[in-house]
């Protein structure tokens, strides 16, 4: 006992201690009451004054504001006016006592950049059409400029441009300037594209300026070039349209080495990104209601593609194992990519190996994958049964059974078990979990 209240009274002093110490630091960091947002109470960095004369943090007062408030926090009162004025005499007193502090661990604020207004985009804008109008490359390049660096400089400002024509006035712009002759205005289409990218994420208009023949014809020659960049913003591109209207596939179908640009892209592994947007694009391209699905398949298949798309399944993240899976998914929907697929002996463990081990959706995809490899519609399927079976799926599907799945998946999974429950007592099964490395590849 005596033992026992010996550590209650040193726990009791090591915590008394630790208050103090605490008390201590508090005291010595102790940020002035004007200097706080009375939304956020942290330090302002960006300090700006209401009509009703009250300073807040920008950020807490945009989120205020934008949360459908129109009254001001601290005084209730109706606001007159949005309008946010920067309050440079708290900003620069701020900044000081950071200084001051800077022995104690205080970083100093930077001084904040003036957000984009919705007449200094609009002003832009219009210059951007004049420009385009009168084809001066050199002046829209430097208007195009501006907005990519207002655009870089916060996420307000993006959406500050993006609500103000900016994305339709730029598509314009490419469809001009395209037209005109691509190799001429290749460094100021290059940068209307980059710009695009990130603003068709955010749901412009003026995509119908994007799918016209010279906007095509453009983003099929920056996808067959050779900088990089390009590239990437063509089919990020080509994946934001696919995503808004299913329609615009049929457009760019046609355009002449669009497969072994997609499949380049994949291989060379330019960054995550491209690859997951060169993935969806081939999922819009080979979907069964695109009117060149079968040809585009047909040309995927001898490009390769079930290869590549087996080898980034062994060892990618979840995102992408999942749009990899919806490629093997779709170019299973014909006969000549079932054959390829039965044909390579990755196939099978990769499918069982990804049931239950990523997500829901690749344990959905995966299920469906073996399905069309495993029926016998087409007098084939015989080895993939036999396979699955050794590999461990009759037990996966079991379970997927079990902790429940949609209904199409059921059905699959159930006719699945069906089949392979013809082969068990005949052969040991070993565990999916396997190493690949044992695997030959096809040459």
């Amino acid at each position: 006992m005596i033992l026992l209240w010996g550590r209650r009274r040193s726990g009791h002093r090591a915590s008394f201690k630790t208050e103090i110490s605490e008390a201590n630091s508090d005291m010595e960091l102790t940020i002035p009451r004007h200097f706080r947002c009375p939304i956020s109470l942290d330090l302002m960095k960006d300090p700006v004054t209401l009509s009703t004369g009250i300073t807040y943090d920008r950020e807490s007062i945009e989120k205020w504001i934008e949360s459908g408030n129109s009254t001001c926090p601290v005084t209730n009162q109706v606001l007159r006016t949005f309008d946010q004025i920067p309050n440079h005499t708290i900003r620069r007193m701020i900044q000081d006592w950071c200084v001051e502090n800077r022995s104690r661990g205080v970083e100093r604020i930077p001084t904040p950049r003036i957000p984009a207004t919705s007449r200094e985009v609009s002003e832009i804008c219009l210059k951007i059409e004049e420009a385009t109008r009168r084809g001066d490359q050199k002046r829209c390049f430097e208007l195009v400029e501006r907005i990519k660096k207002l655009g870089r400089e916060s996420e307000r400002n993006k959406r500050c441009i993006v609500e103000n024509r900016a994305g339709l006035v730029l598509s314009s712009s490419f469809e001009f300037f395209s037209s005109v002759s691509i190799k001429d205005h290749e460094y100021l289409l290059r940068q209307i594209l980059s710009v695009l990218v990130w603003m068709l994420s955010l749901g412009v208009e003026g995509q119908s300026k994007l799918i016209s023949a010279p906007s095509i014809h453009c983003m099929a020659s920056f996808l067959n070039g050779e900088d990089l960049s390009a590239r990437q913003n063509s089919v990020l591109a080509m994946k934001e349209l696919f995503a808004s209207d299913p329609k615009f596939v049929n457009a760019f179908a046609e355009i002449e080495g669009i497969e072994e640009a997609l499949v380049k892209i994949i291989k060379e592994q330019i960054c995550p990104t491209a690859t997951k947007a060169s993935l969806m694009v081939i999922q819009h391209l080979t979907s069964p209601s695109s009117t060149v699905s079968e040809k585009i398949t047909s040309r995927f298949v001898e490009l390769g593609l079930i290869s590549l798309v087996l080898e980034i399944l062994v060892g990618s993240e979840r995102s992408i194992t999942e749009k990899a899976l919806g490629v093997l998914d779709r170019i299973c929907n014909w006969e000549e990519g079932i054959e390829k697929a039965r044909g390579h002996a990755l196939t099978m463990p990769v499918l069982v190996k990804k049931i239950l081990r990523v997500s829901h959706l690749a344990t959905e995809i995966s299920v469906s994958v073996l399905w069309k490899l495993c029926k016998n519609g087409d007098g084939g399927g015989d080895d993939q049964r036999v396979e699955a079976l050794r590999l461990g799926a009759f037990h996966k599907l079991l379970v997927v059974l079990q902790v429940g799945c949609g209904e199409k998946t059921k059905e699959k999974a159930t006719n699945l078990l069906k089949l392979l429950n013809q082969y068990r007592g005949k052969m040991d099964c070993f565990d999916s979990s396997m190493d690949f490395k044992y695997l030959k590849k096809p040459l």
